[in-house]
């Protein structure tokens, strides 16, 4: 992929986001595993075969991508040099998602501000998967910036990585990924087994760009408020607090994200009426406001900014 057909992919994003009318790589990877797992039990009734089956899904549906998706380059350049340009923006463009992330954020900061904490506990339920129907003004705040942090990594940085890597086929692969480990990768009865293998590979996929990513809000905390000493603050909190998530990858831009507020993240959530206690991340108030919710998508439009000119770059000089 070259620089120029990243920079139009990244616009594309920025200029249109994700239309709901538009058929979407992601629906259809979404949909193959949904297959596979709901005919998976009938036919692997141990846990070594749910494990077997869900090693193969996790290998086998990134790889089909792949190999789709540089066949229908191939075949585009082959009927027009500039055709195949044309299909390898459009498939990067789909693996980003900075402009939808953006636009669900706005929509519970209306909410919010309008003073209808129903309708923004309804709009924040588009972008977490932890249970909203009682979640106060703060649970409601403090659960989209948590969004904003961890979208910004998997959702931004990564497939900026990957697209610098490998282009749009690349991207689309690990975009497969991380759609496996949103779907099954779950640490319950039902996905033990059969989705380790998709959370594990997810893990591996996003190791360096979360901590990118770290970094990026770092420095975006700074640049999107002329307070340098917020690059200090969160860059700190990245290192003291970014190893206590759960998660290896997802504890990087949510302690730099609290770092560069100056808010405490983590805490009680509920899932399927189940309460789970996530470590608490950052030092600051942990009464997150609307306000917080506006500098924090401020700092995630930096930090796109910035991923984008790293890559680019990466692409010059390669």
């Amino acid at each position: 992929m070259t620089g120029a057909e990243l920079a139009l992919a990244a616009m594309l994003d920025v200029a249109a986001g994700d239309p709901r009318w538009l058929p979407h790589p992601v629906k259809g990877m979404g949909a193959v595993i949904a297959w596979v797992d709901h005919r998976v039990r009938d036919l692997c009734r141990s846990e070594q075969a749910l494990r077997m089956a869900g090693i193969c899904l996790a290998l086998g549906l990134p790889a089909a991508v792949y190999a789709a998706a540089t066949w229908l380059i191939a075949q585009a350049t082959a009927s027009a040099p500039m055709l195949g340009q044309g299909m390898s923006i459009a498939l990067a463009y789909t693996t980003l998602a900075g402009r939808d992330l953006f636009d669900h954020v706005q929509a519970v900061l209306r909410e919010l501000a309008a003073g209808n904490l129903p309708a923004a506990r309804a709009a924040v339920a588009m972008i977490v998967g932890r249970d909203t129907a009682t979640l106060t003004e703060s649970e409601v705040a403090r659960a989209t910036v948590e969004t904003i942090a961890e979208s910004t990594a998997d959702g931004i940085i990564a497939p900026l990585v990957y697209l610098s890597l490998g282009g749009a086929p690349l991207a689309l692969a690990y975009k497969a990924v991380n759609t496996l480990d949103s779907m099954i990768g779950h640490r319950d009865e039902r996905y033990e087994h059969f989705g380790w293998a998709s959370a594990k590979l997810d893990d591996v996929m996003n190791w360096v760009p979360a901590r990118l990513a770290g970094g990026f809000i770092a420095l975006a905390a700074g640049l999107s408020t002329g307070q340098w000493h917020r690059i200090h603050e969160s860059w700190y909190m990245l290192h003291r607090d970014g190893d206590k998530h759960s998660s290896p990858n997802s504890g990087k831009p949510e302690a730099a994200m609290a770092g560069a507020l100056g808010v405490q993240l983590g805490g009680e959530n509920s899932y399927d009426g189940v309460r789970h206690e996530a470590p608490l991340i950052g030092d600051g108030t942990s009464n997150i406001t609307p306000a917080h919710i506006g500098q924090a998508s401020r700092i995630m439009i930096v930090t796109y900014g910035l991923g984008l000119f790293f890559a680019l770059l990466s692409l010059w000089v390669s």
